[in-house]
């Protein structure tokens, strides 16, 4: 955080805010994504947790996870042009997010400032990424 109480954006875009286990770091991290970004964050993060009440959150290395017992299954992170989504599962989903990662299994999605948020292809994805097994980080 810098002194005025703001969080910091990384050179790549993303906000600095400490790690931690809950909603509120999750929230913290929301708040502070520059511009168009925040209001994206605040939409994912009503989706999943429209589709998955239960879901765990927590804030490590400067990104929001999304999981559950056994693992994590979306994380969110900022870029200077996009927000990206990652499905740390995604090459299972059905389709797959369209990028692909240089981990096997994970596939992105990213979220530009004029690209319209699909609301029903993010909630099938979070549905299918809860059936799958969490990944531990």
């Amino acid at each position: 955080m810098s002194n005025d109480g703001k969080a910091r954006l990384l050179s790549s875009g993303n906000p600095q805010i400490p790690k931690g286990e809950g909603d509120g770091p999750v929230q913290a991290y929301i708040q502070a994504m520059p511009g168009w970004k925040s209001t994206i964050g605040r939409q994912v993060d009503l989706i999943v947790v429209d589709v998955f009440p239960g879901v765990i959150k927590a804030v490590k290395w400067n990104t929001p996870l999304y999981g559950k017992e056994d693992g994590w299954f979306l994380s969110l992170y900022c870029y200077k042009k996009y927000v990206q989504l990652g499905f740390l599962q995604g090459k299972s989903l059905v389709p797959p997010p369209p990028k692909e990662s240089r981990d096997p299994g994970t596939r992105y999605l990213d979220l530009h400032e004029d690209d319209p948020l699909d609301h029903d292809r993010i909630a099938d994805w979070v549905a299918q990424a809860v059936r799958q097994p969490g990944v531990k980080l």
